[in-house]
């Protein structure tokens, strides 16, 4: 389990929840360097003190939450009550303030505050001036963070375009101003962010934080030891409104609540136990055993295996799924239906009919003629066992509901059809997680579909060429799009993040791709392409910058903050990072007859990459030892 997977269960057993901001999930600040061009996540001086909480960061202004505290005498509920802090760092303003560029949370904040965005030189512009407001710089702010920090760009992006002012050296406020580090790209902020939260020096600091808002230093004198006491009315569990029989001052305190927020539930009455260390990545652990590696940690000491693991004789390789006990392989035009991938779809006959068979008897059980209505079918999708997809010379996109009992099939019906291309869909993929569909034509247009409503979300544009193929990242929802050599990468938003003509000529179009899936924030994530000549091609991303021309009125227009992050364009590129060739690996030649890669796969372990050929055979590729 992940850091952030844990403090989401944590949030959720104390009552937080996304259904309520004024309990919304709060997750920790991590970070205290936003002005570094990189981090260095194994110094601890890059992150924040986990141990104290944000109105402690600074010896100083820790002083002055203490001189507070002791100078009000405990009232016993009144709103003068003895504490270190009379605001919240969590409450409906904050989260909504933190999310005003994207909607529904954008109407809730202009409700908030009277009908009106509040003065530009308030707003959430600048993710280094937050840090610096809650952490320094204003005593009416502790604020923590809330779980879109770590896996939703799109809050940090003014994409509506709505009006939100002008700050008072003249700068327009839009998107919202990232550290150097994440080189001008939300994409980048997040996955750095979401990195630094599951670093080795996080999850050993981790627990204390814990301590401080779910556990043993949430209340009581360990709370004041540890300078993190709160107003009375902000402590839910021992606070009693319905006992209240004065209505003015019980309409108080339910307003104070929701103006400031409460308190999570109190899970822990003992300290959190610290992590275990996370394993590292230098092979061995910490009692000198080997430890098994993904893959693409070592491109360049991968071998492939001698003999074929599968060899199938009807044809090429189409479809690799890694079971749990083997991998099962299935020829082209066949599709393996999930979760046990026991049965398969199959498509391409003379009569453009289609058929379920079981993958241990090799058999077909069942003949369909309905998708023969919509002519030949040349690809197909399955994101669940009661949904496939299909596309064809039609043009069309159909969607299907189908109920599989025991080697049965006891319908296939059409759901919906889908129009948007003006020919044949040459490839479709779906994903359950994201809910779309991606489909793919010889007209060069890619298409995102809604998988829930089945309706058109937007095209992803541009393509060179036909739609070879797609893949989509089941953990960032990144869609990769192949049109003959050339490779897009997009956002599941559409928004293009990279392309790269890989100019390998006719022999190198690209046939198949998938992405490593192992850890979403992991920067040694490739993607991996299979191509007409035989090759597997390893990309990688990397990030280029260029000074852009200095303006005389920049830095007044601008801000000095805005002008040092306008003072680089930064672009993200597709970098190829490795090629494996078997037959020049075996043979030290290359082959002119190289057989086609026609399907990829990983392996559950990720230590190993499954290559299926033209010629019906699936090799694997590891590390040495």
């Amino acid at each position: 389990m992940s850091n952030f997977q844990y403090l989401m269960h944590l949030n959720t057993m104390a009552g937080r929840t996304y259904n309520d901001l004024m309990q919304y999930p709060v997750l920790p600040w991590i970070l205290a360097d936003y002005h570094s061009e990189t981090l260095d996540l194994s110094s601890p001086a890059t992150f924040r003190d986990l141990s104290k909480p944000m109105g402690a960061q600074t010896d100083k202004r820790k002083e002055k939450f203490i001189e507070r505290y002791n100078e009000v005498e405990n009232n016993d509920g009144d709103l003068t009550a003895q504490c270190h802090y009379c605001t919240h760092y969590s409450s409906a303003i904050i989260v909504a303030s933190l999310l005003v560029r994207m909607e529904p949370f954008s109407q809730t904040f202009l409700s908030l505050q009277g009908g009106s965005f509040d003065v530009a030189d308030r707003m959430f512009h600048s993710v280094k001036k937050e840090w610096e407001s809650a952490s320094r710089d204003n005593m009416s702010d502790v604020r923590e963070l809330i779980p879109e920090f770590y896996y939703l760009p799109d809050f940090l992006v003014n994409s509506n375009n709505f009006e939100l002012g002008r700050m008072q050296d003249g700068t327009p406020l839009g998107d919202v101003v990232l550290p150097p580090w994440a080189k001008g790209d939300p994409q980048e902020f997040i996955r750095i962010h979401r990195e630094a939260l599951e670093s080795d020096y996080v999850s050993s600091q981790l627990h204390l934080w814990i301590d401080l808002i779910f556990g043993c230093k949430q209340q009581g004198q360990a709370a004041v030891d540890a300078v993190n006491t709160f107003h009375p009315y902000f402590y839910a569990e021992t606070l009693d409104t319905d006992s209240l029989r004065d209505p003015l001052k019980k309409t108080t305190i339910l307003g104070f609540i929701s103006n400031f927020g409460q308190i999570p539930r109190q899970l822990f009455t003992k300290p959190h136990p610290s992590r275990n260390s996370h394993k590292n990545t230098s092979g061995k652990d910490q009692s000198g055993n080997s430890l098994l590696l993904p893959f693409f940690y070592q491109l360049d000491k991968l071998k492939p295996s001698v003999q074929p693991l599968k060899e199938l004789i009807r044809g090429p390789v189409g479809h690799i799924v890694c079971g749990e006990k083997e991998i099962v392989v299935v020829e082209k035009n066949k599709l393996l239906i999930p979760p046990l991938w026991n049965y398969f779809f199959s498509w391409g006959f003379h009569d453009n009919t289609c058929a379920y068979g079981n993958y241990s008897t090799e058999k077909s059980f069942a003949v369909c003629e309905s998708p023969s209505d919509w002519g030949v079918s040349l690809c197909a999708a399955c994101p669940h066992p009661s949904t496939i997809i299909t596309g064809g010379a039609s043009s069309v996109l159909c969607v299907w509901d189908v109920s599989l009992g025991k080697d049965k099939l006891h319908h296939m019906r059409l759901r919906q059809a889908l129009y948007g291309h003006t020919d044949a869909v040459t490839c479709v993929e779906a994903s359950q997680a994201y809910g779309v569909i991606v489909s793919g034509s010889c007209d060069r247009t890619c298409i995102l579909w809604d998988l829930q409503e089945l309706s058109y979300i937007t095209q992803l544009p541009g393509h060179a060429a036909g739609i070879t193929a797609l893949a989509i990242n089941e953990l960032t929802g990144e869609i990769a799009s192949c049109a003959g050599p050339h490779l897009y990468l997009w956002t599941m938003k559409g928004q293009l993040l990279s392309c790269i003509d890989t100019s390998f000529g006719p022999e190198g179009a690209i046939l198949c791709c998938c992405f490593t899936q192992l850890r979403e924030w992991d920067p040694r994530n490739v993607v991996i392409t299979g191509c007409a000549d035989g090759i597997i091609r390893i990309w990688k991303t990397e990030y280029t910058s260029a000074q852009l021309p200095s303006h005389e009125e920049g830095p007044q227009s601008l801000g000095q903050e805005n002008a040092d992050a306008a003072g680089k364009d930064w672009e993200r590129h597709l970098v190829l990072s490795q090629e494996l060739n078997r037959s020049r690996t075996v043979s030290r030649r290359r082959y002119k007859n190289n057989p086609a890669v026609t399907a990829l796969a990983i392996s559950r372990d990720h230590c190993g990459l499954f290559v299926g050929d033209a010629w019906g055979r699936v090799f694997s590729w590891t590390y040495e030892g």
